[in-house]
């Protein structure tokens, strides 16, 4: 953290994270107009005169934003993070994340942050990994998968602590001793869902553990919603792993596309009601994946390529033209002459017989009396290659 920002207008963000919910763009264009420590005296000024520069959010609003700015207790608050080890990161701060001024009015007022690592170095190499809190055993191995491989080529896996996805995702990374940040729709200090008390001790030990309300506030359905667009403005990128079509992981692309980050899905089972929002988002502006290697060629440098995905290499694929027309002129079972074999391959003799030969030597075919016939291994996998062409 640096000295950029002053100790009162830390404080007035802090208080502030009280009293305005995540998210309020209202709020945000009071902020950018007359600054934290601005609005906090509006909001606080005794004679109710601060107001009036309020007054497009209604009289029932503000009674609300005054009563919530009274019992503001910032420096409590402050020392409650510094207990656990964490800190506030204000806009201005070295470790604040830049990325998140593309959110523009609803930018964070600030975040609550655990753990040691910087924010904003792991911030800019970055992947959100998202999906439903019900997953299949499929989905929680491919977002374990996926989150293990790019934790492994040194990226580092951002999700939201939930269930299902978000969970597998972050052990994804702890299981390869690598870099993960929970984005929580509550206190950092608050455990949320219950059975996630290990997972996110484990995430502030060894990663980070990030959230826009002050310590001790519980979650809201809308909280979870609107922690979402910090997920996605956070990250170059997300990955949606199953989802269904009403899901808060489909706000999260559609949070990342609108942010102009990179936004990705992992294709599941076209009957699994689970995948059918995933599917729709692919069938937009969604890039299908299947592993790391994908995704780090999306949202990594030039040169960060996936490998060439193809079938294996057979033997036969290694024959000539002329060689590969003559072991297409024998039939499935039985001989033929090399006279018959030169008419069915417009050569002559001398060629069809030369190339036998050759084909002979590489196991291919093998003499039947006067004539020439597939080897036994030949014909059986001629016989799937017919099949299957």
């Amino acid at each position: 953290m640096t000295a950029g920002v002053a100790a009162d207008e830390r404080l007035a963000r802090a208080a502030l994270t009280r009293v305005i919910e995540p998210g309020d763009e209202n709020a945000g264009r009071w902020l950018r107009e007359y600054g934290a420590r601005g609005l906090m005296d509006r909001l606080t000024s005794p004679d109710r005169s601060g107001g009036d520069a309020l007054r497009e959010a209604g009289p029932r609003r503000i009674s609300g934003l005054r009563a919530r700015a009274k019992a503001a207790a910032p420096e409590r608050d402050l020392s409650v993070i510094a207990g656990i080890g964490g800190r506030f990161v204000c806009p201005g701060d070295q470790e604040w994340p830049t990325q998140l001024d593309d959110l523009g009015t609803a930018r964070p007022i600030g975040l609550w942050v655990r753990g040691r690592p910087d924010l904003r170095l792991w911030s800019l190499r970055s992947v959100a990994i998202v999906g439903a809190r019900a997953c299949t055993p499929y989905g929680a191995h491919m977002a374990a998968s996926i989150s293990s491989g790019l934790a492994e080529r040194g990226w580092v896996v951002t999700s939201g602590a939930a269930y299902g996805v978000d969970g597998a995702a972050h052990r994804g990374a702890l299981a390869s001793d690598g870099a993960t940040v929970a984005v929580l729709a509550c206190g950092v200090d608050v455990v949320y869902p219950p059975g996630h008390a290990e997972l996110v001790r484990r995430i502030a030990e060894q990663g980070l553990v990030v959230g826009e309300l002050a310590p001790g506030d519980h979650p809201t359905r809308s909280r979870f919603v609107l922690r979402n667009r910090v997920i996605a403005a956070l990250t170059r990128g997300t990955v949606v792993v199953e989802a269904e079509y009403r899901s808060g992981s489909l706000v999260t692309a559609r949070s990342a596309q609108r942010l102009g980050r990179f936004t990705m899905g992992v294709p599941g089972p076209a009957t699994s009601g689970l995948s059918a929002g995933v599917h729709e988002l692919l069938r937009g502006e969604g890039v299908l994946v299947t592993d790391a290697a994908e995704v780090a060629e999306l949202v990594g440098d030039m040169g960060d390529l996936a490998p060439v995905r193809r079938g294996p290499v057979l033997a036969r694929d290694l024959l000539d033209p002329l060689g590969g027309r003559i072991l297409d002129a024998f039939p499935g079972r039985g001989a033929l002459g090399v006279r018959d074999i030169a008419r069915e391959t417009a050569t002559t003799a001398d060629e069809a017989l030369g190339k036998l030969y050759e084909l002979h030597s590489l196991g291919f075919v093998q003499r039947q009396g006067d004539g020439w016939q597939l080897t036994p291994r030949t014909t059986s996998g001629d016989g799937a290659r017919r099949a299957g062409t």
